[in-house]
């Protein structure tokens, strides 16, 4: 039998959905997908499909396979003005330029290497209008702690400021994805407090934050929503151990998409499918277009659409 607090809890969720429900429903969510779930597509299918499907934008990470964006010839000193066109033709944004680089290490050689690794992608997103640029906290293979010491999340956080402070001549902010050794909302909080900038902020990513994190999205935004500026939604099947289309599974990817929606959430609803990491998932044409149908349409519940 639920508790007083549980049915309470259940009744203003679903209270806040019908809201969401009625104040969405002649205005689409700025939807979103990342090339990482399309890793074969060239350039044109990816602005074809996301135009064809309603998107508003994508975002970048990796082209045709290559992860690293500022080397691939789209975007070469002699065609990113008509690679710019291109995205304005097809009335799309860049909603984030996803680099690699993690911020934890503590070798001066290593860092310098991802700190100028993701000021070239900060360069490279200020080039085609892209608010955003993701990096990671990040942490060694052989680190088994269930989260970052201090010191640790004082060398992200410097790491961060470093390149907020070069971001902001060049309009972008810099959003650490929630991710790795960085999922719980504590361990997220002190370190953007500590970087302490006006051009840093949170890519969140609702599904570890729920499934690794442990916590309930409600939690997570109440914690953090003054930071987020982009977000990652994907479902997965049982403990998160197989990724399924959206809203057949079990991450309340309604209830993520209602907390942001009580902050006045701005930015883009991204589908992160992660077909270059796992071949065997369903390919894009499928896993996309449906994102697009079950978020777009009803709001993460594929029950709705008929799913």
């Amino acid at each position: 039998m639920n508790t007083r607090r549980q049915f309470l809890k259940t009744a203003s969720s679903s209270l806040l959905m019908s809201l969401v429900w009625k104040e969405t429903k002649e205005i689409r969510l700025p939807l979103a997908f990342s090339t990482l779930g399309c890793p074969k597509w060239e350039w044109k299918k990816i602005l074809d499909f996301a135009a064809q499907h309603g998107f508003a934008a994508i975002e970048l990470r990796g082209l045709e396979g290559n992860l690293d964006l500022p080397s691939h010839p789209v975007f070469a000193a002699d065609r990113i003005e008509q690679t710019k066109r291109e995205i304005h033709a097809s009335n799309l944004k860049i909603a984030c330029v996803s680099s690699s680089a993690n911020l934890y290490m503590e070798d001066p050689v290593k860092r310098a290497k991802e700190l100028a690794d993701a000021r070239r992608f900060i360069d490279l997103a200020a080039a085609l209008g892209s608010p955003c640029v993701r990096v990671f906290g990040g942490k060694e293979e052989s680190d088994k702690s269930p989260a970052p010491d201090a010191a640790t999340k004082a060398r992200v956080a410097a790491g961060l400021r470093e390149l907020g402070k070069y971001a902001a001549t060049r309009m972008v902010t810099v959003v650490i994805e929630s991710h790795d050794h960085f999922t719980s909302s504590a361990t997220l909080r002190d370190v953007l407090s500590q970087a302490d900038s006006e051009h840093v902020g949170l890519l969140w990513d609702a599904y570890h934050t729920f499934a690794d994190g442990q916590e309930d999205p409600e939690l997570t935004v109440g914690q953090l929503g003054k930071w987020i500026r982009h977000t990652h939604l994907k479902d997965s099947a049982g403990n998160g151990e197989k990724y399924v289309l959206t809203g057949r599974g079990t991450i309340p990817i309604e209830r993520q998409i209602s907390a942001l929606h009580a902050i006045a959430y701005k930015g883009f609803f991204c589908f992160e499918w992660e077909k270059l990491w796992h071949p065997e998932l369903a390919d894009p044409e499928i896993a996309i277009a449906d994102f697009a149908h079950v978020i777009g349409d009803c709001l993460g519940n594929a029950r709705a659409c008929g799913l």
